[in-house]
């Protein structure tokens, strides 16, 4: 049995049906309309209906069912109907969720590469509704100090880099999908050239247009817009009072052995971080403390440190939201402290990816490619 959205059919999509088709009879169970809509925050391209005809006429397939279910685990009714021996998922599409749910039920759950036939190129439904090099952002510390609610109890930093779009990043996981999409909307499939902060503030002006009522913080579009690595140093302000930036090639690579991270899934759509918040000036100066010290250790290369830093600016984050974790997020966490020095959500928590700090290899966990500049 598989599940997925299975949008836009391509290459990619029928040599995982044939490679699953290898183990057995094939089941697909594919994800409503309104599920989609609630992960995503966008309705598929094809509808359920179509969908499903389409890889019914796949001849590796043996019967496509519309999961009935809600959320990344939309398939437990279909799972209990079928009853697999194997459920089958490529490394994009695993979670540890999904691991423990058929773990639970004494279905193996096998995990494949995601390589692609012969010489085709790699696929993807978003390559395919546009070719985009538009950057991604994942913030390592210090992330709320871009809100001057926050950063004017006490300045301090957020760290940043720019990720190449080398994986399809779940929306609404904290890896400013949403920015993004403003960006693509604005710029269409690459970053225009010319001065980096220049085009920041272009990109942070046309999301946050006046009169928005919950503005974006700014490190979205400075962490897509800007390469390599950056210190952005806030002080009661929406825009920083300055930016520092890395692109020593050792520090960058050192980056990208370091971080691993976990799919987590998107936030539910009614998924709201500001509820129950507490900010303090002592959690906004240990969340500043704990950034400055990342900071640090990565010109260090320090992975202890690091670790360390990470850690402590994700308690300081969690003391003023603590709506940025839950049981399952917490129970997660506790199954890595013992390989990873260290943790983060990406974001603002609720779902996303945990990323882990480790000098060793995560299993099944997701490496990014940092941008470099001038690419």
């Amino acid at each position: 049995m598989v599940s997925g959205c299975f949008d836009l059919l391509h290459s990619g999509h029928v040599a995982f049906l044939k490679e699953a088709a290898q183990l057995g009879e094939l089941y697909v169970c594919i994800g409503s309309d309104h599920n989609v809509y609630n992960l995503k925050g966008r309705y598929p391209v094809n509808p359920q209906s179509e969908r499903q005809y389409m890889l019914e006429a796949l001849s590796c397939v043996h019967e496509v069912r519309i999961n009935r279910g809600m959320g990344i685990i939309d398939f437990e009714g279909e799972m209990a109907d079928i009853k697999p021996d194997v459920f089958f998922v490529n490394e994009d599409g695993h979670t540890p969720d999904k691991e423990h749910f058929c773990h639970a039920r004494g279905v193996a759950y096998v995990v494949a590469k995601r390589t692609p036939h012969g010489g085709l190129p790699t696929r993807s439904t978003t390559a395919l509704r546009v070719e985009c090099t538009i950057p991604y952002r994942l913030d390592l510390a210090g992330g709320w100090l871009d809100q001057p609610w926050v950063s004017e109890h006490c300045p301090g930093p957020v760290l940043t880099i720019s990720l190449e779009p080398t994986h399809e990043f779940n929306d609404r996981s904290g890896m400013s999908s949403s920015t993004r999409k403003k960006a693509i909307e604005l710029w269409r499939t690459a970053l225009p050239s010319g001065d980096a902060e220049k085009l920041a503030k272009m990109l942070f002006a046309f999301e946050n247009p006046p009169g928005t009522k919950e503005v974006a913080g700014s490190q979205d579009a400075i962490g897509i817009v800007f390469p390599g690595l950056n210190k952005l140093n806030y002080n009661g302000s929406y825009w920083p009072e300055s930016i520092e930036s890395v692109y020593d090639e050792d520090v960058l690579r050192w980056l990208e052995q370091h971080l691993w991270l976990i799919s987590l899934g998107p936030r539910q759509s009614t998924y709201n971080v500001l509820d129950n918040t507490h900010i303090t000036p002592s959690c906004a100066m240990a969340l500043a403390h704990a950034a400055n010290a990342a900071w640090q250790a990565i010109l260090n290369r320090d992975c202890a440190a690091f670790g360390e830093a990470c850690r402590n600016s994700f308690e300081a984050q969690i003391a003023m939201f603590p709506n940025m974790v839950d049981d399952g997020i917490s129970t997660l966490i506790e199954q890595y402290k013992t390989q990873a020095r260290g943790w983060k959500l990406s974001g603002a928590g609720g779902g996303g990816y945990l990323v882990l700090v480790s000098d060793v290899p995560v299993e099944r966990a997701i490496r990014v490619k940092i941008r470099r500049h001038g690419a």
